[in-house]
C-alpha cells in the first residue's frame, strides 16, 4: 500500500472504530431522546467516511479469496438492546431503491439497520487489527456500495424524520396554542368580558 493509502486507511478504521464503540455505548442509555439524537450524529459522521469511500478508486486485495476475520461479531445483545430503547420508533418504512421501475416501498426497523452496519464495519476492523489494512479497506469499500451504505442513508433519512417531527411540530403546537391565547383575549376585549379583575 502507498503512504497515501495507508494514511487513508487508517483514518477510515478510526471513524470505523469511533462508529462502533459509540453505538455500543450509545445501546446501554436508558434515554431513547438522547439516544435519537446521538445517533443520528454518529450515522451522519460514519456517512462522511462512507462518501470518502466511494470517492477512491476500487481497491483490490492483494489476495483472491478473503482471509478468514476470525467470526462474525457478536451484535445480537447491541440490536436487542436498541430495539429496547427505540421501541415507540423502531419501525419505519424505507423505499428499496427509489430508481428502480416500480419502487419497492419496506418496512424495516433501525434496530436491525444499525446493527447490521456495526457487523459491516466491524468485519473490517478485525481484518485492520490483524495487520491486513489492504483488506479492511476493501471490505469497508465494498460493503458500503453493497450494502451499509444505502441502509446508513436510510437509517440517517429515518433519524433525521422522528428529530425534525419532534422539533418542528413541538414548535406548531406552540405557536397554535399561543395564537389561540391571543385570540380568546382580543374576543373577550370585543366583548367587555374580564377586564383588569382577577
Amino acid at each position: 500500500m502507498s503512504e497515501d493509502l495507508t494514511g487513508f486507511t487508517a483514518e477510515i478504521a478510526d471513524q470505523v472504530e469511533s462508529f462502533v464503540l459509540a453505538v455500543r455505548e450509545i445501546s446501554t442509555g436508558q434515554s431513547p431522546d438522547h439516544a435519537i439524537s446521538l445517533l443520528l450524529l454518529e450515522v451522519s459522521q460514519l456517512m462522511l467516511a462512507g462518501g470518502r469511500l466511494g470517492a477512491i478508486n476500487d481497491v483490490v486485495p492483494e489476495e483472491r479469496f478473503e482471509p478468514d476475520p476470525g467470526g462474525d461479531p457478536d451484535v445480537e445483545g447491541v440490536r436487542d438492546a436498541l430495539a429496547r430503547l427505540l421501541e415507540p420508533i423502531d419501525e419505519f418504512r424505507e423505499v428499496f431503491d427509489p430508481y428502480a421501475a416500480e419502487p419497492e416501498v419496506l418496512v424495516t426497523r433501525l434496530s436491525d439497520d444499525i446493527a447490521g452496519i456495526v457487523s459491516d464495519l466491524a468485519h473490517g476492523l478485525a481484518h485492520y487489527r490483524r495487520g491486513r489494512s489492504l483488506e479492511a479497506l476493501w471490505w469497508w469499500q465494498f460493503s458500503y456500495l453493497s450494502n451499509w451504505g444505502g441502509t446508513a442513508g436510510s437509517v440517517l433519512r429515518a433519524l433525521h424524520s422522528v428529530v425534525s417531527h419532534v422539533r418542528l411540530d413541538a414548535t406548531v403546537d406552540d405557536e397554535v396554542a399561543e395564537e389561540d391565547r391571543l385570540l380568546a383575549e382580543v374576543s373577550a376585549d370585543a366583548l367587555g368580558v374580564g377586564g383588569d379583575e382577577r
